[in-house]
């Protein structure tokens, strides 16, 4: 048996001891291994980025092999940031990890497909047809044809084509539409620019040259707030995702950050160990919620409830405070030079659906209102007008008037940042309420306002045929106005005193809410049966974030995102979040505001 096994043992492969039979070396082949190394070998590297629907625009080591991708990883040279602040590197994700298994994907679409109905009748057409735009012409004019291939859409059924047969087929009906009914009955939308400007300016380029109308990638999948430019008339101003380590309290609104900010999450999760406190706002327990102190789940849809509770809460607690307490100073000197709650705004008549009267606001009052428009002879009527402390009615720079001077004159512009009085040129300190010290004979007035809770079709006449109003009760002055001879009384309010009446608050005028746990609009309780959010989480979140804001000067941040745009009132989400920033004096500031998506 022993000489058997040795003679086995004459066919073995040599095998030689090391390390004191730690280790062993074999003669074995190892050809088989070459197939893995070629796997990774590269012949070259090049720096891109992804062309998909991502602004990170991350940077990428690109490794190219007889013209294939065979891998890629993260760039690292970077520019650092200042000392005190993470860097931005590395920045990439799962997903460009894996991207090119996408670029070669057998799923990926690589060749122009054409549903198969619309293509057999195509190419018959063109036999027939004198020209591809009488070809065209044939189908859509033949209401069986169009039918027979309309009907099946969304059924699958296409089939391979050639880059030249549909650039013929789609410039024959782009041809045929201008002529039958105008270039501009074409309507495209390009890529969004994240991408590719070079695909980008080709898309936009075509369609300009043929008369058509370039739509913004914004209306294609509804991304962009309308708020934004509702508000401040400008489109996501928005500071860079570094801004959010500057923070010390944010609150991660419908902006699940791991998953759709991967490369700047980081800045999220690192803000923490400097104390700062993190909320996630967020229907489902999303990944952004695993990373935050508290998490409120409102119900889909109800964040502008959410929102104004809050804002409730900041109003009632410093602006409002009980017991004597002063006003947050840093709260009434931002809204005073930054915001518009200065602003007088006209109060107008108005007959409800039952027949009754009631005041309710119009428009910002300005400068051509007054007999002489208060000295302006430049765009007066696109000048808003404030009382100061004393009571005068001022002109406070920073209104659109100002942007331009008279004409033939080439003024730069008065802004509002330093808080001075146009005509004057002085330092004006504006009333944010007109019962401040001051000599205007106020009077306490009935205000109706629409409201949007309940059940009613969301607009004015809708809301008062099913008595969904409002009424507060709100201080006013009336103002002479108009040139002599044709001259009017008009009521006015401050936005302040009309937002502080909307909002609930009880000024001691004979309207607003008891306290929280009252069960009027726009209280912490009454947000509850909306959102399902618990009243003492939504009050702790409010003071907490304005408690910050207040200490810090705004470096209180909502990050939000495109969960809360995709709703038919969208609007109304985001404003209810813009008078939180604002009353809280977060806009503008490093650290601060709204961080969108």
């Amino acid at each position: 048996m022993s000489h058997f096994l040795d003679r086995l043992s004459h066919f073995s492969l040599p095998r030689e001891n090391f390390s004191g039979n730690h280790g062993q070396t074999t003669g074995e082949d190892r050809t088989w291994e070459d197939a893995y190394r070629n796997r990774w070998a590269h012949d070259k590297i090049v720096r891109s980025t992804h062309g998909v629907n991502c602004t990170g625009s991350c940077s990428w080591k690109i490794y190219v092999k007889g013209g294939i991708v065979t891998w890629e990883t993260q760039q690292t040279d970077y520019p650092r940031t200042r000392w005190d602040m993470p860097n931005h590197e590395p920045r990439g994700c799962a997903r460009g990890a894996s991207y090119s298994w996408y670029l070669y994907s057998a799923n990926r679409v690589k060749y122009p497909m054409v549903r198969g109905r619309l293509l057999e009748r195509w190419r018959a057409a063109l036999n027939v047809a004198k020209s591809p735009v009488d070809a065209w012409a044939s189908i859509v004019e033949n209401p069986e044809a169009r039918r027979d291939y309309q009907q099946v859409r969304g059924m699958g059924g296409f089939v391979r084509s050639s880059w030249d047969e549909v650039n013929q087929l789609i410039a024959a009906a782009n041809v045929y539409t201008i002529k039958q009914h105008g270039p501009d009955r074409i309507i495209g939308f390009s890529p969004i620019p994240a991408m590719s400007m070079v695909s980008y300016a080709a898309g936009s380029r075509y369609l300009s040259l043929i008369g058509g109308v370039c739509m913004s990638f914004y209306d294609w999948y509804c991304d962009l707030p309308p708020a934004s430019p509702q508000v401040w008339g400008e489109q996501t101003d928005v500071p860079e995702s570094a801004d959010w380590y500057n923070s010390s309290f944010i609150i991660a609104w419908g902006s699940n950050v791991p998953q759709t900010r991967t490369p700047d999450a980081h800045f999220f999760t690192e803000v923490r160990y400097k104390g700062a406190k993190t909320v996630a706002v967020t229907p489902d327990y999303s990944e952004v919620a695993k990373l935050s102190d508290l998490w409120l789940h409102p119900k889909q849809g109800t964040d502008a409830a959410l929102a104004m509770a809050m804002g409730h809460v900041v109003l009632k607690n410093f602006y409002f405070p009980d017991g004597g307490k002063p006003r947050s100073s840093y709260f009434d000197d931002y809204a005073r030079r930054y915001t518009d709650l200065p602003l007088l705004v006209m109060l107008k008549e108005h007959v409800l659906a039952d027949g009754s009267k009631t005041l309710v606001p119009d428009r910002y009052l300005r400068a051509s209102d007054f007999n002489g428009q208060l000295g302006q002879k430049n765009n007066p009527e696109w000048k808003t007008v404030a009382f100061d402390t004393g009571g005068k009615a001022v002109l406070p720079n920073g209104s659109i008037g100002f942007r331009w001077g008279e004409a033939g004159r080439a003024d730069e512009g008065k802004w509002n940042l330093e808080a001075r009085e146009a005509r004057s040129d002085t330092e004006v300190k504006l009333k944010l309420s007109v019962i401040e010290d001051g000599e205007q004979d106020t009077q306490v007035v009935d205000v109706a306002f629409p409201y949007f809770g309940g059940n009613a079709a969301p607009h004015f006449t809708a809301n008062e045929q099913n008595g969904a109003i409002n009424h507060a009760r709100v201080p006013a002055v009336r103002l002479r106005l108009g040139k002599a001879g044709d001259e009017r009384h008009a009521l006015v309010a401050t936005v302040f005193d009309l937002q502080v009446a909307q909002y609930g608050i009880d000024r001691g005028l004979g309207s607003g809410a008891k306290d929280f746990d009252d069960n009027a609009a726009y209280t912490p309780a009454w947000q509850e049966s909306i959102t399902g959010v618990p009243r003492d989480q939504v009050i702790t979140v409010a003071q907490q974030f304005a408690d910050n804001a207040d200490k810090t000067h705004g470096k209180s941040m909502v990050i939000i995102g495109a969960a809360m745009n995709h709703w038919y009132h969208a609007d109304m989400n985001y404003r209810g979040v813009i008078n939180l920033l604002m009353m809280c004096g977060c806009i503008g500031q490093s650290g601060g505001g709204w961080a969108h998506y």
